[in-house]
């Protein structure tokens, strides 16, 4: 969708059940960074780009701002998390075949370096550890444009069969 500037925007919302149940994780996640399907609303909060995704492995880059900050004075460690956490999920969400879904049972982040609003760009790296037949592992890096650890997490996420909605006709 076109802005009265006639820059792109970005559109927000929920993806059908049934449209997600289709496809192969990764065209879901790959249709998702190309804008044929719509991003999740709570990547209005980390607005991110230039986003890519393969087999077991996904990177998202962002800009931390001042929008992002905590009463201390520094980018809140939820603008991590929800990175962190999204490189993860979708990483583990790149290996899954049509029909499967996932869920996060469980995930842990490490804050190494702090971010302000003159962080610049960062890079969020998630990768696939393990991808089971009921549970998957994956881990996720947040680097800086000099390569430095900003933070970094793991998780465990339950892996599942999307149950066949009920047509009614």
């Amino acid at each position: 969708m076109d802005d009265k500037s006639g820059k792109q925007t970005i559109e927000y919302g929920i993806v059908p059940i049934d449209v997600m149940a289709s496809m192969s994780g990764l065209d879901f996640v790959r249709a998702i960074f190309a804008g044929r399907l719509p991003e999740p609303p709570i990547m209005q909060t980390v607005e991110p780009f230039d986003c890519t995704a393969e087999p077991g492995a996904v990177v998202i880059h962002s800009v931390p701002g001042l929008r992002h900050y905590n009463p201390i004075g520094s980018v809140h460690g939820g603008y991590a998390a929800i990175l962190l956490d999204s490189a993860m999920g979708l990483a583990v969400q790149s290996t899954l075949p049509a029909g499967t879904g996932y869920t996060t049972l469980e995930f842990k982040i490490s804050f190494v370096r702090g971010m302000s609003e003159t962080s610049g760009v960062i890079r969020t790296e998630g990768r696939v550890l393990n991808a089971g037949r009921r549970v998957a592992t994956a881990e996720a890096r947040i680097t800086d444009a000099n390569d430095r650890l900003l933070a970094h997490a793991t998780t465990t996420c339950l892996v599942f069969e999307i149950p066949k909605g009920n047509a009614k006709g």
